[in-house]
């Protein structure tokens, strides 16, 4: 027992008495010396109480018990089964040693004397063993303490118990026995199988081998479905522990006992309107177990991921969708959490699923004589919800839905037709038979009226969604022109070049102070998104953003805004990049070739690539993730989902503060890896234009023309600095050409600005050494 020594070591060092000799540690083995040596029955179980209640209470006595009191009650165990009393005495204060004390402090570096003991106990595969011969027992109290015995060990070495009760014979199927017992007994063995099956696949497959879904299925069903109390929240769990990255569970279930016991949970009983905490607990439970059947199991090529196809064709099939549109949509008294988890997984349950989603698109809502479809009433959602949460999960449906989707694409694109000013100034609680198309439309230039772009910000994202990677979208709603909000203000303008005017607002707004500082972070970067998804890879677009020569000068200026955000100046280099890239304009003054040339006058190349590299360094992008990305629901986490608290407005002054819910959804891993590939292309492109002859760029700056006043000699004078000035440019420029020639890491793997940084180090030296001797 050379551990028990070195226990003991410890006790001694706690109590600071070297022969341990305090009165909590000659008092626990006093107590033990009674049990173990005891003549007296009685008296041997009056010490076995008052053992019990000592260790219940001091840390100190845990750590004496913990020396020397397991080989004692270990003994009991095995040899005294006969006395019930004595067993109980035994498993209880077992317990209690393991269990910390509320009310009792210990620093992070003291003894934790409940891990101690866990980690003694734990040590050896036979006491695990004897614990759960003890579930055969028939005295209702010594079953109950030893599952909280195992559960309490479960909580403190996890791995271990997990590895012992695998190589215990019949262990498993000794616990699942327990799931049939009388009810205190059965939520305690509830309890333990959740913390059991948390990250064990070996041991989730035999609880399912051993008919856990039908045990689970039938207790929720005895406890009232959604209306039930925590055992509901615990089966669910359990549930979601077993097919959590499991395909071979998903499978079993869904080929044997199928999904119609989990969408029943779904279904709203009792009073509709009433949502307590702990049914809104059950709902957010069964709806993270639809959203683990959606993703399926582990794949390494999501492609691939054919039964997570299965469980979305079976789950529609089964009428999913009607009890998720219901709770998502329909049910706006629903606790904002339910609503943003349903939302989340009707997007997806129709990503990547061509028949879902003509599923989605043909379901329509209400009742008559106000029957709208589904995506009308999501989009409705979008625009009017006062929550940032539900408009990001709303805003996650139209991104499943035109994923890979032309055609569902192309059909919400056909939906925008130009309305008479008079039809947007209509407020939107009196939308209703609105088109979708007109709805949107209607969301995005609603700020002419109130002066507030949070809502053109909304419908932008969905605009976006509908443009991503269809260039017959793009060219159609290129096409869209705009009234004036009033005649005096000109004739119409397309679309694209409110969009642009919108984005200055947002500026100037910001600048003012107009806009809330929460709403200035994620307004202009959202509207730069939709301007970047518009413009790449469409020529027309391009063309049409460039056609005012005051949409470059302003990104110019954006690009250069030092009080902007990593992520507008970023994007806003980024959209610069989409007019050299996708810019096939041959005249002069909109081509590359122009774009290239005012990108060095006006911003500088240094500076301006500088911006991609900020962007990428941001916390944004370093910590990007899949969209709407989940952890699992637990009890312990269980209160705090429930209840969605959006983000104060007030709460943070500083504008540069980026870690936003909004930018999160925007720069997701997808969104990023996207932009990383432009920034190579734009690279790349800024290269080879300048390996062109300088020739084909036409500039005229203003300092060749004589300013009015200036004698002749005063005008050859600036204009020889001017032409110095040129030559001296040229020579750096050539130098960098040739220096970024000759490094291999410019557009590689190693960071562009390590490599940069060291060009104009030697352009520095360079010009002190030879250009101004």
């Amino acid at each position: 027992m050379d551990f028990v020594s070195k226990y003991q070591g410890v006790v001694g060092r706690v109590f600071r008495n070297e022969n341990s000799s305090s009165n909590e540690d000659s008092y626990v083995e006093r107590l033990l010396d009674r049990i173990s040596n005891g003549v007296l029955a009685e008296d041997r179980r009056n010490a076995m109480a008052e053992l019990q209640a000592v260790v219940a209470e001091s840390q100190a006595a845990q750590l004496a018990f913990g020396a020397m009191g397991f080989p004692v009650l270990l003994s009991v165990l095995k040899e005294e089964r006969d006395d019930v009393e004595m067993v109980r005495g035994a498993l209880e204060t077992l317990v209690s040693a393991l269990s910390p004390i509320e009310y009792a402090k210990v620093s992070k570096n003291e003894v934790q004397p409940t891990l101690m003991n866990s980690d003694l106990l734990s040590r050896e595969v036979d006491n695990i063993s004897l614990l759960l011969s003890l579930l055969s027992e028939e005295d209702f109290y010594v079953r109950y303490y030893t599952l909280q015995l195992l559960t309490a060990l479960l909580t403190n070495t996890p791995n271990r118990l997990q590895e012992a009760i695998l190589t215990i014979p019949r262990g498993i199927t000794r616990l699942m026995d327990m799931l049939m017992d009388r009810e205190v007994i059965r939520n305690e063995a509830l309890l333990l199988l959740t913390y059991l099956t948390r990250e064990a696949e070996e041991i989730q497959k035999i609880v399912v081998f051993e008919g856990a879904f039908e045990k689970i299925f039938s207790i929720i069903k005895e406890e009232g479905g959604s209306e039930g109390g925590v055992v509901v929240q615990d089966c669910l769990e359990l549930l979601n522990n077993l097919l959590r990255n499991n395909s071979s569970n998903q499978v079993l279930l869904r080929e044997t006992v199928g999904f119609e016991s989990i969408i029943s949970v779904l279904k709203l009983r009792g009073s509709t309107y009433k949502f307590t905490q702990q049914k809104t607990i059950n709902l957010l439970s069964v709806l993270d177990t639809i959203n683990l059947l959606l993703h399926g199991g582990k794949q390494t090529d999501p492609g691939q991921d054919t039964n997570g196809l299965a469980n979305k064709t079976v789950l529609v099939q089964k009428k999913v969708l009607d009890h998720l549109l219901m709770l998502g949509v329909e049910s706006q008294w629903a606790p904002v959490a339910v609503r943003c988890m349903a939302l989340q997984c009707i997007g997806d349950l129709v990503v990547n699923h061509p028949k879902n989603r003509d599923t989605l698109a043909s379901k329509v809502l209400g009742e008559d004589p106000h029957v709208e479809p589904a995506l009308n009433s999501i989009l409705r959602i979008i625009l009017r919800t006062s929550s940032m949460q539900e408009f990001i999960a709303a805003d996650y449906v139209f991104k499943s839905y035109c994923e890979k989707n032309p055609e569902g694409q192309t059909m919400l694109a056909s939906t925008l037709i130009p309305q008479p000013q008079s039809v947007f100034n209509t407020p939107l609680e009196e939308d209703v038979h609105m088109s979708f198309g007109s709805m949107l439309l209607h969301g995005l230039i609603l700020s002419e009226s109130d002066g507030d772009l949070e809502t053109c910000c909304r419908a932008a994202s969905i605009l976006s969604h509908i443009l991503k990677d269809n260039i017959q979208c793009k060219e159609r709603v290129l096409k869209i022109e705009l009234e004036a909000p009033t005649p005096s203000l000109g004739g119409p303008e397309p679309l694209l070049h409110r969009m642009v005017k919108y984005l200055a607002l947002a500026s100037s707004m910001s600048k003012d102070g107009k806009a809330s500082v929460s709403r200035a972070i994620y307004v202009q970067p959202i509207i730069l998104k939709l301007l970047v998804v518009w413009l790449f890879d469409c020529p027309s677009a391009v063309q049409s953003f460039l056609d005012s020569r005051p949409h470059l000068t302003y990104l110019l200026e954006l690009i250069s805004n030092e009080n902007a955000t990593v992520s507008v100046r970023g994007l806003a280099a980024v959209l610069l990049g989409m007019c050299v890239i996708c810019n096939k304009a041959i005249d002069s003054g909109k081509n590359a070739f122009s774009i290239v040339d005012a990108i060095s006058q006006k911003v500088g190349f240094t500076s301006y690539l500088l911006r991609f590299d900020e962007m990428q360094k941001s916390l944004l992008f370093t910590s990007a993730k899949p969209a709407l990305a989940r952890k699992p629901l637990t009890r312990s986490t269980a209160a705090s989902m429930s209840e969605i608290n959006d983000v104060d407005e007030n709460e943070n002054t500083d504008q540069k503060n980026e870690d936003h819910p909004m930018l999160a959804m925007l720069l997701d891993s997808q969104f990023v890896f996207f932009l990383k590939g432009l920034e190579e292309k734009i690279r790349e492109q800024i290269v080879e234009i300048y390996s062109h002859p300088k020739s084909q760029v036409v500039v005229v700056p203003a300092d060749l023309e004589q300013n009015s006043g200036e004698d002749d000699k005063e005008y050859i004078k600036r204009l020889k600095r001017f032409v110095e000035k040129q030559c001296l440019e040229i020579q750096v420029f050539s130098l960098w050409l040739i220096l970024c020639s000759l490094c291999p890491n410019l557009i590689g793997s190693t960071p562009f600005y390590t490599c940069q940084k060291n060009i104009v180090h030697f352009l520095n030296i360079y010009c002190i050494f030879f250009l101004f001797p």
